[in-house]
């Protein structure tokens, strides 16, 4: 039987690769989940393209701040030392490579890492890339969450993307319900997968080929 991940398991599976003094950017929607599990241990600078350095986890009911919160418009905490700054400097950053990961949901992802993010193409579809583009491009590492399959049972990781494109080849890891798989010029490369599901089972679910990279991974 396979045991699917919730999407706060996804979020907490997320954390634990993000190391100790990384800048971090966390996407708007599942990506800011991830702040909920990092380790209090660690030293983790969050990054809000809105104009925020150092968030914390979402506050407590009640204890909500109006005034403070991220890009997503949800209210969040400052960590002892969090600042706030003007937006286009809080672009320049993104933009300047000052972000080691940025976590982004998506549309769809190939497995040559290319991120369609902003837009499924649908002609009454609302422009949302807001800063998407800048942090696909700007950030060392991009990390995306997502389901594996729409609900429609498509797969969201493909060959090619058909949607628009936020990034090309900009995606290095993708977490998903079923598991954790690189992306990249050498292809798809599975990490995890959850329990009860094998390397077939994903390469019908998908229709791709899949590298077995899962020895020696913690």
């Amino acid at each position: 039987m396979v045991t699917l991940l919730t999407r706060d398991q996804i979020a907490q599976r997320v954390a634990r690769d993000i190391p100790e003094g990384a800048y971090v950017n966390l996407g708007i929607g599942l990506p800011t989940t991830v702040a909920n599990y990092l380790p209090a241990d660690k030293e983790i600078f969050l990054q809000s393209e809105n104009g925020l350095l150092g968030m914390g986890p979402a506050p407590a009911r009640g204890a909500e701040d109006p005034e403070l919160i991220n890009a997503g418009k949800q209210p969040v905490t400052l960590l002892p030392g969090g600042c706030y700054f003007h937006h286009a400097d809080s672009f320049a950053m993104m933009r300047g490579g000052h972000l080691d990961i940025c976590v982004l949901g998506a549309f769809q992802v190939s497995t040559a890492g290319d991120l369609a993010n902003w837009s499924t193409g649908a002609s009454d579809a609302i422009p949302a890339v807001g800063g998407a583009m800048d942090l696909a491009i700007g950030a060392k590492q991009v990390f995306v969450m997502m389901d594996l399959l729409t609900r429609q049972g498509e797969s969201k990781l493909v060959a090619a993307c058909s949607y628009p494109l936020t990034g090309i080849g900009c995606v290095s890891r993708l977490y998903t319900d079923h598991g954790v798989i690189d992306v990249g010029a050498q292809g798809a490369r599975v990490i995890e997968l959850v329990e009860g599901l094998s390397l077939e089972d994903l390469a019908a679910l998908t229709g791709l080929d899949f590298v077995d990279a899962s020895v020696g991974e913690s």
